[in-house]
Order: structure tokens, then sequence, then C-alpha cells
């Protein structure tokens, strides 16, 4: 059956595809996947996920090569962070051999939505993992439910790789150290918003959050990690809060067989004027290059990408990355997985 997509302008959003997966976690031991093509779920009004946040998920792509074959970029890394999250919010955990199956039959039984090669679109794949047992008092749940959805999508910035702007909110925070910050948890995300919206009605992309404590050294960019580029180095912030990237993960793997030294370190927002380029990295952007910086409070600008393009170095980590995800270049580090 063919789909009547127009590939070339596929917006970063939810479109109906044919299937998606489902697992269920009961009496101590999930279940077969099961295929649905329904996309509704009856829900427990007790279930832990609608009253205590038990919650997490996971994004991933899919891709087709110019060989016509179907790639997954590092899905066991995507597995893995799902099962720290799992482990931050008191969930059962979904095994290796479990994720993969289910990401495979998601793409397979989806395969007319994976979009073509060269067309700049890719299959986004959403596993979620909620706790759907019933209880009232303040406790995990004793079952659970994965599934997984895909959907065929666009950049998740409308500007491609090409210069985004983004606003600084200082008087709201994504999350606390110590707290959910490095766990992929939907309250997280729900406690952004406030800075997305803010930061949108400024006429910005995405909000830039500091952290909570001092307001002083860079967090996050709204749902993307922060980099930065200064004489031949990647730097990047490390943070008691913040998600830990597979973009990144990957990116700083890179940068490092680029000959760039990589630096993992709290990153003062007073050093912002004094680097090259700036970017956010994520499984959605892959990288969004940074051409201003808004501070919303102190109403000062921060201008990069002068002459409106990305930076060398921010280009050739991008042409590669994509380039070993659509099996354009080689891929040396065994990240790239076919969907047989």
């Amino acid at each position: 059956m063919e789909t009547n997509i127009d590939w070339k302008n596929l917006p970063f959003g939810y479109l109906k595809t044919d299937f998606n997966i489902r697992a269920y976690y009961k009496n101590g031991q999930w279940s077969k996947p099961e295929i649905s093509s329904d996309e509704h779920m009856p829900i427990h009004i007790a279930a832990t996920c609608l009253h205590y946040g038990q919650e997490a998920f996971e994004g991933m792509k899919a891709y087709r090569g110019k060989d016509g074959k179907i790639r997954l970029f590092r899905w066991d890394e995507n597995a893995h962070r799902l099962q720290h999250s799992a482990r931050g919010v008191m969930m059962a955990e979904v095994p290796d051999d479990l994720f993969i199956e289910c990401v495979t039959l998601a793409v397979k039984k989806n395969e007319r939505f994976v979009p073509p090669y060269g067309t700049g679109a890719s299959l986004y794949l959403r596993p979620l993992l909620i706790g759907t047992g019933a209880e009232v008092g303040v406790k995990p749940a004793s079952e659970y439910t994965f599934m997984i959805f895909v959907t065929p999508v666009g950049p998740y910035f409308k500007e491609g790789f090409n210069p985004v702007k983004i606003a600084v909110v200082r008087d709201s925070d994504r999350a606390a150290p110590q707290g959910t910050g490095t766990f992929k948890v939907g309250g997280n995300y729900a406690a952004s918003l406030r800075g997305v919206i803010k930061a949108h009605k400024a006429g910005y992309g995405a909000p830039m959050y500091l952290d909570c404590v001092h307001k002083q050294f860079v967090d996050e960019i709204g749902a993307a990690n922060f980099f930065a580029i200064k004489d031949n180095t990647y730097i990047t912030p490390k943070s008691e809060s913040i998600l830990p990237s597979i973009t990144n993960k990957s990116l700083v793997h890179l940068a490092e067989q680029m000959g760039l030294k990589v630096e993992r370190r709290p990153v003062d927002f007073n050093e912002i004027n004094s680097f090259e380029e700036v970017g956010a990295c994520g499984t959605a952007a892959i990288i969004s290059p940074i051409g201003e910086i808004y501070d919303i409070d102190k109403e000062t600008t921060y201008k990069f990408c002068k002459d409106g393009k990305p930076g060398p170095i921010s280009t050739k980590l991008y042409e590669t990355l994509l380039g070993i995800q659509f099996g354009d270049i080689p891929d040396p580090y065994g990240w790239v997985t076919f969907v047989e």
C-alpha cells in the first residue's frame, strides 16, 4: 500500500501509521509483544502513571539508506537509558531482547512509513513505559505497559540545519540536582513547558535553562543538550540535572576522532561570548546550530554564525553523524543495526 505523503515537507509531529507494539508486565514477568492498530489504550483510573508520574519514554529513529536498507542507530543505548529511567522512578525494566524485538516489529509493520532516502525525513520511534497498575497510596505499581508507536518526521526545528534562536529563562527550572533530570520522564518536560512558552512568546525557538541553584551554569536547551566549540575543544555541560543524550555521547566520540579535545564540565554562562560555535543536540534535532542567544532578564543578545551559516566544526560533526545514520559513510563504531 502506497502512502500519499509529502516527505520533503514533513513537520516534526504525529502522523497516524498502521500499527503499534505493546507488551505487558504482570506477576513479575513480561508478556510477548502484541501488535495493535488501535491508537488508544484502556487504562485504570487509579493507574500510577496518572497520579504518581510513573512514566518514561525514549526517542529514536529509523533511517532508509541509499541502498534501500533500514537502519537503527545505537538502539542499545536507548534500551539502557530507558532501564535507567525505569530504575529512577521505580518501574519494571524492559530487557534488551524485548526492547529490540518490539522496535524491530514496529519498524517492519510500518515499513511503508519509513521515508525515502534523500528527503531529509526519518521514522521516529517512541518507546513508552507506564505504570498501569492501580494504586491509591504513593507506591510503585505492580503492573506496567511498554509500547512503541512510530511516525514519520521532518526536522525538529523548522530551520533544519540552520542557525536557531534561543532565549535564556531564569524564572522556571526543568529539573533539580538529585531529582529526575537524568531520567527521561514526562515530568521533566511538563516542568519545561513554562520556559518553552515564554521563549516562544518572545519569538525564540527554545529556552536555555541554567542550573537551578546559582542560575550561573548552562544546563540544557529545552529538550536538547548544549555544546560549544572553542580553541579546538568540544565543550558540553557536566551537571546532575541534565539528560545524558545519546547524540551528544556520539558527538563526543566523533569530536575526539576528529582530533578535538573534549571537556565535560560546568559551563559558566559568562563564557558564552568566548565560544566560537554553540549548538543544541539530540535525537530529534541531531544538531541545531545556535545563531542567537537572548537573555530575557538582562535584555542582552549574543550572536553566533555571523555569516548566517553553521560553524565548520558543527557542520563536520553533523555531516559525519548523519552520514553514519543513513549509511552514506562507513560505521567503524558498530553503531548501526539493520532491520532485516
